[in-house]
């Protein structure tokens, strides 16, 4: 559940759920939200499960397990995934180096079990691995003018400049940790890391105190990210490859084995994917006044042949047009393709992503270089 879900019902939120815990779907009209956070500074309650992972061999531990680096230094992190032995995503991670222990950052539902798994395969290693998702409160800064806002309210540091590197302070009374995100919603980004019983005081400072932010929910992260062209794990990464997304920042090819490492690295091997992510622009016309939106798994054409189909989609409240994502063959060189919508073939036309440049671009961008 949210850890200030109290504070959310007195400013008119409307739930959802992610993962089995309560999220904040919105607080009214999402697409003037929208536009206020590609504009100036937004605040997000952001839900992960968090694992804790302690003892002398943590480092060594997952990073055997993981398909990125874990890095050494304290106040650094990374971004990495759990294969299955076929390749493809079982679980995304961040994980940063908090000095005696890491904390690993993991969709909701994956925390129990990984942890469970983790601990199962533990054996003489002096490693300690826990699930600690109720211990905290972690927040979302997104917009062209996240840092500054994070410079007005943090005491004790300066923001971190480093994607995925972290700082200690304070905020009011309570201690935080700032973490300097990779940008998913192609905007300057950070989140706020801070003890649950904290998070109402902290949430307090940064919603009222330094630079305004305007509160948001999922469904407004949702169509940032997706102008952004980031894959996200529901929708993109869950049960695909890395290397079909060109995920390379996820990926280390020069560290040693781990599940799955085998079939990423012969697909790498072999210069291409069977298939790419890419972009779509749609011109698909409206229904009641609201514009028709191809369903996630909605096919791909390319004359009769069928190319692809479309991860996510939705209406840009920017571009104001109904963009989506789609994995498509590798080789396919038509720009000009149509997309299943309600039964009707409905003509689209590739972009290049992102769909929208705001003020940083996300990590996760697709490079197949």
């Amino acid at each position: 559940m949210s850890v200030i879900e109290s504070i959310h019902e007195d400013h008119g939120a409307t739930f959802g759920e992610r993962g089995g815990r309560t999220i904040v779907e919105h607080f009214g009209r999402p697409e003037r939200t929208h536009r206020a956070v590609r504009n100036g500074v937004g605040l997000l309650e952001i839900v992960y499960g968090v694992v804790v992972v302690e003892g002398d061999d943590r480092l060594e531990y997952v990073d055997n397990v993981v398909s990125n680096r874990v890095p050494s230094e304290d106040g650094r992190g990374c971004y990495a995934l759990v294969l299955e032995p076929q390749g493809a995503v079982e679980v995304e991670l961040y994980v940063y180096n908090a000095g005696e222990r890491l904390l690993l950052f993991v969709p909701p539902e994956k925390a129990e079990p990984l942890a469970e798994e983790w601990s199962e395969k533990v054996f003489i290693q002096d490693v300690d691995i826990r699930v600690a998702t109720d211990e905290y409160g972690i927040f979302g800064i997104h917009g062209p003018q996240a840092t500054e806002k994070i410079a007005s309210v943090l005491n004790g540091a300066a923001s971190p400049d480093q994607r995925l590197s972290f700082v200690r302070g304070s905020m009011g009374d309570s201690g935080v940790t700032v973490a300097r995100t990779d940008a998913l919603t192609g905007e300057e980004s950070y989140e706020v890391i801070c003890a649950a019983a904290d998070a109402d005081a902290v949430y307090d400072v940064l919603l009222n105190q330094g630079l305004n932010a305007a509160p948001f929910g999922y469904r407004v992260f949702e169509s940032l990210t997706l102008e952004a062209g980031s894959p996200r794990f529901e929708s993109e990464l869950a049960g695909t490859v890395p290397n079909v997304l060109g995920l390379r920042n996820a990926l280390d090819f020069e560290k040693g084995c781990y599940v799955g490492q085998e079939v990423v690295s012969r697909v790498e091997n072999q210069g291409r994917p069977s298939r790419r992510l890419t972009g779509l622009t749609l011109s698909s016309g409206v229904d009641d006044g609201e514009p028709r939106v191809p369903d996630p798994g909605a096919a791909v054409f390319d004359g009769d042949a069928s190319v692809g189909e479309v991860t996510r989609a939705g209406k840009s409240p920017l571009l104001e047009e109904t963009i989506a994502l789609a994995l498509v063959d590798y080789d396919l060189e038509s720009g000009d393709l149509t997309v299943r919508v309600g039964g009707e073939e409905v003509p689209a036309s590739r972009t290049e992503l992102p769909f929208y440049e705001g003020s940083d671009r996300s990590a996760r961008l697709p490079d197949y270089e």
